[in-house]
């Protein structure tokens, strides 16, 4: 097993280095149903569609932090089973999302390839919804504490889901009736980890892109996850890491049922700051996303959200297919690779400036 160490003894954050200010949300109050609080989620998702939440005052739902301490601890063993070993678990060949991705097997937009390694862990696999793929056995030993996990996080995907809802006026459960835990979807448990880069050529570890779903739940304890801030072109700012709060970003599908209202941010992966880019850095994300079948499309039902422009016909593409295709539509073993087509929903909001 792994030693604690790995996980613990890092450099902290350094002061010096700006950061993104982000607001900080109470999941307690989210769960009391406080207006004031819930009021300033929805600030937040349509502004910049990234926030911290805190988890560690929110009662049994705290205990996420304790699974998600032990499945970092799972991933380390992980990742350091033979590379020939993980290769058996990457099922890009057989058209599936899941499981083991290399590092290097994507593409970024300026040539070079990505430099982490990922596992994506299938809920639909974990909480025997389908049973697709073999599982390697270190993960199958932490199943209960991926059950647990899953369920926790896809319970407060499905909070936020619902608060969201309400307040653009859709009919109730309009939004959670896409986000059925019991039915297939693209939800999942990423693993990534990220070893330090040569000091003296340090590139972007995951490339720009925003997220494929509704929600996406971050836990990590180093620096690198940057934010490019509304009407900036190239001015990335670093989010720094709270103990006891997930980083929480608005995905694609939430922009498409809203018609952009609610905004899909621009976020990157590069070599975290100071002293901690000697380090190697492990990341944690839990993907809520539609149900295979959903269309996403604009809502109708809802005057906040707008309407669509003149002419424009949207794309009638499930959130399955969406996903297939922005996951696996940049592989470097591709013959070719279309940018455009393999992009998120970032040219809608892009360049769009929060008012002051």
């Amino acid at each position: 097993m792994v030693s604690h160490k790995v996980l613990t003894h890092y450099p902290p954050f350094p002061d010096d280095v700006p950061t993104f200010s982000l607001f900080t949300i109470s999941l307690s109050k989210l769960l009391a149903r406080d207006e004031i609080e819930t009021q300033r989620l929805i600030q937040a998702c349509e502004e910049i569609g990234f926030f911290y939440l805190n988890v560690q005052d929110a009662g049994s739902a705290s205990k996420i932090l304790e699974d998600v301490d032990r499945i970092f601890h799972t991933a380390v063993d992980l990742f350091d089973l033979p590379l020939e070993e993980k290769k058996k678990y990457d099922f890009s060949g057989r058209g599936s999302y899941f499981g083991y991705k290399e590092t290097g097997a994507e593409v970024l937009r300026d040539g070079y390839v990505d430099r982490n390694e990922s596992y994506n862990v299938p809920r639909n696999e974990m909480l025997a919804v389908s049973n697709d793929f073999p599982t390697p056995e270190v993960l199958q030993r932490s199943r209960p504490v991926f059950q647990s996990m899953m369920r926790t996080s896809h319970s407060i995907a499905s909070l936020l889901l619902e608060l969201i809802n309400d307040n653009l006026g859709l009919p109730k459960n309009t939004l959670n009736n896409f986000h059925r835990i019991d039915m297939p979807s693209g939800d999942a448990v990423r693993l990534i980890k990220a070893p330090p880069q040569p000091e003296n050529d340090r590139r972007t570890a995951l490339a720009e892109h925003t997220d494929y779903g509704s929600i996406t739940i971050v836990f990590n304890r180093m620096g690198g996850l940057q934010v490019l801030p509304p009407g900036e072109t190239t001015k990335w700012v670093y989010v720094r890491p709270l103990p006891g709060h997930a980083i929480v970003n608005i995905g694609d599908a939430m922009v498409k049922f809203t018609s952009g209202l609610l905004r899909s941010n621009l976020h990157r992966i590069v070599s975290p700051p100071g002293d901690q880019a000697n380090y190697t850095r492990y990341s944690m994300l839990y993907f809520c996303r539609p149900d295979d079948h959903v269309l996403l499309r604009r809502l109708e039902g809802s005057s906040r959200i707008p309407k669509l422009g003149e002419g424009v016909v949207e794309e009638p593409i499930n959130s399955k297919d969406w996903v297939l295709r922005r996951g696996l539509g940049r592989r470097s073993n591709l013959p070719s690779i279309d940018f455009e087509k393999t992009a998120g929903t970032e040219m809608m909001n892009r360049a769009v400036k929060v008012k002051a």
